[in-house]
């Protein structure tokens, strides 16, 4: 194994972002329901996306990144990517939420490098627009692929770990595919299945 990626939200952290981030009670319900359905596969991604992150419009950035400093990370997850480091394996997180969150979390946890999305904001607040690099469904695999061919990795050396239906596209791209507590349309697409909430226990399944 050369290379692993990871998922960022309920993977790595323990929770969804824009979960955390919502703060009215009504809207957390609503994305809670929408998120629920993108990751079961029954709603587009990016409609999924736009849509949870028009709801915060107004919301001042400052205190999102608060929020976002502050997030709980998933058992053994700090510990997981020093292992795979220290077997010189590069170590990276895909995530479809946003750099308020991934920023700190590079810092906590120690992976290598990060892409994600980016809360549009103006004048200190958050206009409800999103853009960047992990906006669609099949963004995942699309960048897993640039990265194998800059780094001469292949698909065989590849390991990717994620909990819904938008990480079936880097799956595609793995040979090693770690569905971790993971919804029932990824597990059918891993080859490791993990439902213990504890990442160091994906080491009982791979060979550094």
């Amino acid at each position: 194994m050369k290379l692993a990626v990871f998922d960022f939200d309920s993977t790595l952290m323990d929770g969804e972002t824009l979960e955390y981030i919502a703060q009215d009670a009504d809207i957390k319900e609503k994305m809670k329901t929408i998120t629920e359905k993108a990751m079961n596969g029954e709603l587009d991604f990016f409609e999924s996306l736009t849509q949870r992150v028009s709801y915060l419009k107004g919301m001042e950035v400052k205190h999102v990144n608060e929020i976002c400093s502050n997030f709980p990370y998933i058992k053994g997850a700090k510990e997981l990517i020093k292992e795979l480091k220290s077997n010189n394996i590069k170590v990276i997180c895909f995530s479809g939420g946003f750099a308020n969150a991934l920023i700190p979390a590079k810092e906590h946890l120690g992976f290598d490098e990060g892409f994600c999305n980016i809360l549009h904001e103006k004048n200190g607040y958050l206009t409800g627009l999103v853009y960047g690099e992990m906006c669609a469904g099949n963004s995942k695999g699309i960048m897993l692929q640039k990265i194998q061919t800059i780094l001469n990795i292949s698909t065989e050396d590849t390991m990717t770990v994620g909990d819904g239906a938008n990480d079936l596209s880097m799956f595609k791209y793995a040979g090693t595919k770690v569905a971790f507590c993971a919804k029932d349309t990824l597990k059918k697409a891993a080859n490791v299945i993990v439902d213990d909430k504890n990442l160091l226990n994906i080491l009982n399944h791979i060979k550094l």
